[in-house]
């Protein structure tokens, strides 16, 4: 009782001071630093022992936590949960901003294609028409003068061929070509002359007038400035067409004529004649003799001439009816004048033997051999 223990420990180990006392120094055991296996130098007696004093031995890293439990529905450790909301989060915003430019590109693009796809402006109907009827009248002017033209028919000289207010169409593209008016066919040609006094009389109105003019030029109605006429071709240059044989019929160069085209109950001609055609030249008739002008009606006696047309005034060749269509139909070659006989042949026979004559000439003379050569030996050149 009553004694004083010296340097007593308290209940923790420490002394009075609250340091807790050195203690005596040991080897370190495998293990341990400055240990046989142990990397690190051993610790002196001097050396703290705590990891604050020098000489501490370098912390290892801490190594990362096992994976936790996953949380419930998710299948995913509650570690990694901060980690991937944030990913998650990154992602969303990500998508979102994609999905924004995606929808800026969409909505540029289909900006573009209303753009590329937005029809240009038309202009109206009334700007376009003079435009349209331009083109209309240069193209009918340049068939007219190339290809056909439409003739209407003011008279009965070609009944019942061709009847008052027909309308007709007129080849003008053959004798582009060289082609010539050959017998039986229905030309139209221009007034060689005195044929149609008077005829077509021009309106009083100069509206009209100058109307009829217009689409005279443009071949959609007849000209009053250039007369033309319709007629069947009888006879061509060097033809002899004369009135009549026993049967009153029309011959040529001697042949008679089966005209089933004239109109029923008119005579062939009720005025004998006969002519030799010049040439280059035709006799031309109507297929109503009893009113018809034709070639019979301006013979002069003592112009070969007159009474026939030149070839080179005929316009075209009339080769259908198209208006009305109810008479719609084709303006041929009759069959009467198929007959043999009814051309003659002996003119281009002897013009065609003149010309073969020279031609054998020549090539006897090129490919017989010389005189010079025969029998010298020579070889050939």
């Amino acid at each position: 009782m009553g004694e004083v223990v010296v340097g007593a420990r308290s209940a923790g180990g420490d002394d009075e001071s609250g340091r807790r006392p050195e203690e005596p120094h040991r080897q370190p055991e495998s293990g341990e630093p400055g240990g046989a296996d142990s990397p690190f130098p051993p610790v002196g007696p001097g050396d703290a022992a705590s990891p604050d004093g020098p000489g501490a031995p370098p912390v290892p890293p801490v190594p990362p936590l096992p994976p936790g439990p996953p949380a419930a529905g998710t299948g995913v450790p509650a570690q990694e949960r901060p980690r991937e909301g944030a990913a998650a989060a990154g992602a969303g915003s990500g998508a979102e901003a994609g999905a924004e430019a995606e929808s800026d590109a969409e909505d540029t693009s289909g900006r573009r294609k209303k753009k590329q796809r937005k029809p240009a402006k038309k202009g109206s109907f009334w700007k376009e028409l003079p435009l349209l009827l331009g083109i209309a009248l240069v193209l009918a002017l340049i068939i007219k003068t190339f290809l056909v033209q439409a003739f209407s028919i003011p008279s009965e000289s070609m009944e019942d061929t061709i009847k008052v207010g027909d309308r007709v169409l007129v080849d003008k593209l053959t004798p582009w070509f060289g082609a010539e008016p050959e017998r039986g066919e229905v030309v139209v040609f221009k007034d060689p002359g005195g044929w149609l006094e008077g005829e077509p009389q021009q309106s009083d109105n100069g509206l009209v007038r100058a109307l009829q003019k217009g689409l005279s030029f443009v071949g959609l109605m007849p000209s009053t400035n250039e007369k033309d006429l319709i007629k069947r071709v009888i006879g061509v240059g060097g033809d002899t067409v004369e009135c009549c044989d026993a049967e009153g019929r029309i011959l040529v160069n001697g042949v008679p004529l089966n005209e089933t085209y004239l109109k029923p109950g008119v005579a062939p001609s009720d005025k004998p004649f006969k002519v030799t055609v010049p040439k280059g030249r035709l006799w031309v008739m109507g297929d109503n003799r009893a009113n018809s002008a034709d070639s019979r009606a301006h013979v002069a006696p003592g112009d070969p001439a007159a009474g026939t047309v030149d070839k080179d005034q005929v316009i075209g060749r009339a080769f259908t009816v198209i208006w009305p269509l109810g008479r719609m139909h084709w303006l041929g070659v009759p069959d009467t004048f198929d007959q043999k006989g009814l051309s003659s042949s002996a003119a281009p026979l002897a013009f065609g033997a003149a010309g073969a004559v020279p031609l054998l000439l020549w090539r006897r003379r090129w490919t017989e051999p010389k005189r010079g050569d025969a029998g010298t030996g020579a070889p050939p050149a």
